[in-house]
């Protein structure tokens, strides 16, 4: 499976970098910095499932997951936030995501909830 990262934040895409590669049947296929770049990415990548920050510069991820949802339908787009996924998912939903993860509990989460989007 085909994963990319899009966060601002260079710290957390090496955190999720790291806990990626701890299952072999994921490849990070790219990282991407803010909403336009991750736009250009998906194009040129094709991953199976981005992981996209909600809080970006230039676009943030609401936006983004909602032009990626148009041009790439079969893609799984997962919204990692600080804020709770529970309040966050119904916006999510409606932008075009499959799933949100708190960012506070990547370690615990975001494993399973990438599971459960690509079943």
């Amino acid at each position: 499976m085909r994963i990319l990262i899009a966060d601002d934040n260079e710290r957390l895409r090496r955190a999720v970098t790291a806990l990626l590669l701890s299952e072999t049947s994921f490849e990070i296929c790219g990282e991407a910095v803010d909403g336009s770049d991750v736009l250009q990415k998906a194009r040129e990548l094709r991953p199976d499932v981005i992981l996209l920050d909600i809080s970006m510069p230039v676009q943030d991820g609401l936006k983004a997951a909602n032009v990626l949802r148009r041009e790439f339908p079969q893609v799984k787009i997962i919204i990692m936030s600080q804020h709770d996924p529970a309040q966050l998912l119904p916006h999510a939903r409606e932008a075009g995501a499959d799933a949100c993860v708190d960012k506070s509990r990547l370690g615990p989460d975001l494993l399973s909830t990438i599971g459960r989007v690509w079943a």
